[in-house]
Parts: structure tokens; C-alpha cells; sequence
């Protein structure tokens, strides 16, 4: 009876803690990190080449990210990118860019 009242705790733990991980205040810039390759710092890009996220609607980027997903959405590597993803992570990566105040036009550096 004892090793199955140490299950039953271990579990418990378990999904009393699950809700804390879910919220992690960095979760959405953790996934974000992915973006920034090609999207530019922070979802900042240069020159908007590819178009810059930050300050962007959250229902607009998750819409997107959707039809990207879908193939409803032409692009070269983002339909493989978005499927990589889950809904609640859509939103959290788009709420997240939401948050992020876009920054003035970057220009590449010059040689």
C-alpha cells in the first residue's frame, strides 16, 4: 500500500506544478528564438526583408501562422516552420511579438 500512496503523491506533484511550467513568462520568447534568424532580433528584421513581427496583432500572426500550416499561404520554409507548432504555442509566439515595440527600418551593414 505504501509504494502506490508514493505513486499517487509523485502525480499529484506532477500536475500541481504543470499549470507553473505552462506560464512561464519567457515561454513565448523561448519559442520566438526561432523567428529571429530570419525575422530579425526581437522580430525586428532589416529592411523588413522578411517582414518584421514586432508590434504586430497577436490574432493577425496566429491567422497567419494558420495558413502557413494549412499550405492556404504561399512561402518557401514557413509551412514547414509553422507546423512545427502546436496552437497554444502559435499564441504564445504571437503574443509575445504583439509585446515587442517594433524598432525604425534597419538598414544591412554596409561592407
Amino acid at each position: 500500500m505504501k509504494p502506490r500512496f508514493h505513486v499517487m503523491l509523485a502525480v499529484l506533484a506532477l500536475v500541481h506544478t504543470a499549470p507553473g511550467v505552462a506560464q512561464d513568462p519567457n515561454a513565448g520568447r523561448n519559442l520566438a528564438a526561432a523567428c529571429f534568424t530570419c525575422h530579425g532580433t526581437d522580430g525586428n528584421s532589416i529592411q523588413s526583408i522578411p517582414p518584421s513581427l514586432a508590434g504586430r496583432s497577436s490574432a493577425e500572426l496566429v491567422q497567419a501562422m494558420k495558413e502557413f500550416q494549412s499550405g492556404k499561404r504561399p512561402a518557401t520554409v514557413m509551412h514547414q516552420q509553422a507546423r512545427g507548432y502546436d496552437d497554444r504555442q502559435l499564441q504564445l509566439i504571437a503574443a509575445y511579438f504583439a509585446s515587442v515595440k517594433p524598432a525604425a527600418p534597419r538598414q544591412p551593414p554596409k561592407p
